[in-house]
């Protein structure tokens, strides 16, 4: 037996704290109220959710901020372009109802009834299909494609979740009659409500009005016909969502794998009275005198054109301009997208209501392409209005493509102006567009 001398305590002492100090600092993070944490938290994406991006070009000075961007793009007279859009779903008018803006005929852009541009089965995958029909199983289910309008100001978007109004929730509630008996029954073993499933050519976020989007779907049920599945879709909300074709197509047909083409046509509101100064204008003035920074509050229209067309005709990578993607999808081949046509115009909104008879100034963006990220046409306005506006180069987009950071581009424009025309199921007509050269 031996006493420790008090030194000896003291330097053991010292020596327990020093190890078992980080261990105590964990433990600390791990048991702090969750109050304290996502306060924190919210500190810390309030702090990073204007971040600006370090340009080094000579535009920079000029360039808005993340913030001003979104201040810029909010504070547009939003309404009149969600009530454009209410009122061609309400009518039923579909892609044919924007002929107008351009001054097309609507003739050209007409949804065919009589053949409802239904999908063709390719040659090689027709030998395979008549060889099959006397196969049973999932080879005797009936597939319908349908040719949807709705207005994206009264939903939350395409996809169904829980405790909210969607488009998907609300289709697939109404082609729930027509579930087959076998399906019905194994949904009310598990305690689900008996609906339909409804596959879509592209999911749209809350606020996108589509004017033909295309979904499908397949029964085993030989007596649906396809007049009552429009019918009971168009029993939902008349005057919000609208079926405007409804035919049966081949089991093949799948609305998302097998299209050709996208396209959106993205509606901006312009000020009214604004005086455009272009960017050149501003960079000019800021040459001649080193203390003039005054940002631009307008763009050119044709300035946006020259920019947006430079993605036309050419496969790019756009993961700088999409928004929460999984992380699979933000890296490779996952991001590529072939540009088939992109312009913009200058064009007016009209109302029945009398005090609109001069009609709205608008810039129209017409976006066409094999395939589009999340959120990526938003983006691509937002950022392509912000170039304009700074004076950049024709250029300008092509250079963002090579940046690290997202915060490169702009915040997304808001979803009201966005609209999803349609989807092709064959090969891509520019003839059919309606900004042309």
């Amino acid at each position: 037996m031996y006493a420790i001398l008090p030194k000896q305590r003291t330097h053991r002492l010292k020596h327990m704290l020093a190890k078992f100090r980080p261990l105590m600092a964990t433990a600390a993070k791990a048991t702090a109220p969750p109050a304290v944490a996502a306060s924190t938290a919210a500190v810390a994406a309030e702090r990073d959710d204007h971040v600006h991006y370090n340009h080094t070009d000579a535009c920079h000075r000029l360039r808005w901020t993340a913030k001003e961007s979104y201040e810029y793009m909010y504070a547009r007279p939003w309404s009149r372009v969600v009530d454009f859009y209410a009122e061609l779903v309400r009518t039923g008018a579909g892609a044919a109802g924007l002929a107008n803006l351009f001054g097309k005929d609507e003739k050209d852009y007409k949804l065919d009834d009589t053949s409802g541009g239904d999908y063709q089965t390719p040659p090689e995958k027709q030998m395979a299909a008549i060889s099959s029909k006397d196969r049973g199983g999932r080879w005797e289910r009936v597939t319908f494609k349908i040719v949807l309008s709705y207005h994206g100001a009264s939903f939350d978007g395409w996809q169904k979740q829980p405790g909210l109004s969607t488009v998907q929730g609300l289709v697939e509630k109404h082609l729930g009659r027509f579930v087959d008996e076998r399906k019905a029954k194994q949904l009310e073993a598990r305690s689900l409500p008996i609906e339909g499933c409804a596959v879509v050519a592209g999911r749209t976020d809350k606020g996108v009005t589509a004017l033909q989007q295309v979904c499908s779907f397949y029964t085993w049920r030989k007596d649906v016909k396809s007049e009552d599945i429009k019918d009971a879709i168009n029993e939902a909300t008349p005057d919000k969502l609208k079926p405007l074709h409804v035919s049966e197509v081949s089991r093949e047909f799948h609305p998302n794998f097998a299209a050709k083409w996208r396209r959106y046509l993205y509606i901006f509101p312009l000020d009214e009275h604004a005086q455009l100064i272009s960017g050149e204008e501003q960079l000019s003035k800021m040459l001649e005198n080193s203390e003039y920074n005054i940002k631009p509050q307008s763009f050119d229209v044709a300035k946006v054109d020259e920019i947006i067309r430079q993605l036309s005709g050419k496969t790019l990578s756009y993961k700088m301009f999409a928004r929460d993607t999984q992380a699979s999808r933000s890296v490779g081949p996952a991001t590529e997208c072939f540009m088939f046509h992109s312009r913009a115009a200058p064009a007016k909104l009209y109302y029945t209501n009398e005090n609109c008879k001069e009609g709205t100034r608008v810039m129209c963006i017409e976006l066409v392409a094999n395939r589009f990220l999340r959120k990526m046409v938003r983006v691509l306005v937002a950022t392509a209005i912000r170039e304009a506006a700074a004076g950049a180069g024709k250029d300008a987009l092509l250079k963002l493509m090579e940046a690290t950071d997202r915060r490169a581009t702009a915040p997304p424009a808001p979803p009201e102006g966005l609209c999803l025309v349609d989807a092709g199921y064959e090969d891509f007509d520019k003839q059919r567009c309606f900004i042309v050269d």
